[in-house]
């Protein structure tokens, strides 16, 4: 499900529960933005993350509502509660955020032809893997993955909690018929590391004379 959400800087607990709900996020600035940026299987809904000025970010929901058909979410402070009486948007959900909640009412009023569907995305954490189109995007941000990268944090991310060793993931990820040695998991590992980022490089973790861990 493709979901533009404003500000283009959200909450990491809101980008979490919309990645977890199945969705692929696009920042967003304005109302311009969000036709500028419509992608090919269209937009399942439009999320509004209310901030210090609440006003601003309402503004934005109305002026969605009237370019377009869209269904808009807000995601509100209880103090932005007087704000909401105006109710320029299709549903709203108060901070601090129930993942299960945010599914409930995304599923409730997203547009039912979005372009992407939940079976075709795996999720951990902030992390979001499309199956369909080979993306990958912690948060709203791209990853840029070669495709055996892509495919061993694939595969990392379905099994994850389990050790692995570097040989049975030589054959799992590359295939029975690979013959590099196991340097090869070693260095695609760093690599993932890297582009992971220094906070979530931990996701993947060394088991000492075994293998390799995620999660």
């Amino acid at each position: 499900m493709n979901i533009a959400i404003h500000p283009e800087s959200p909450s990491p607990a809101l980008v979490a529960a919309l990645v977890a709900a199945g969705g692929a996020l696009v920042p967003v600035t304005d109302a311009a933005a969000v036709a500028d940026l419509e992608p090919e299987g269209g937009w399942g809904l439009v999320v509004v993350e209310l901030g210090e000025d609440p006003t601003a970010g309402l503004a934005l929901a109305r002026r969605v509502r009237d370019a377009s058909s869209l269904p808009v979410l807000v995601v509100a402070a209880r103090r932005h509660l007087p704000t909401l009486a105006s109710g320029e948007f299709d549903d709203f959900v108060l901070a601090p955020l129930d993942p299960d909640e945010v599914a409930v009412r995304v599923a409730r009023i997203a547009v039912g032809t979005s372009g992407v569907v939940a079976e075709e995305l795996v999720t951990f954490k902030d992390l979001s893997l499309n199956l369909a189109t080979y993306q990958a995007t912690v948060g709203v941000t791209p990853i840029d993955l070669t495709f055996m990268e892509y495919e061993l944090l694939r595969f990392f991310v379905t099994n994850a909690g389990r050790v692995w060793s570097r040989e049975q993931l030589l054959k799992r990820v590359w295939g029975y018929d690979y013959f590099g040695g196991a340097r090869t998991v070693d260095v695609h590992v760093r690599r993932l590391r890297a582009k992971l980022g220094e906070e979530r490089a931990s996701w993947i973790a060394t088991v000492r004379s075994v293998g390799y861990r995620f999660g």
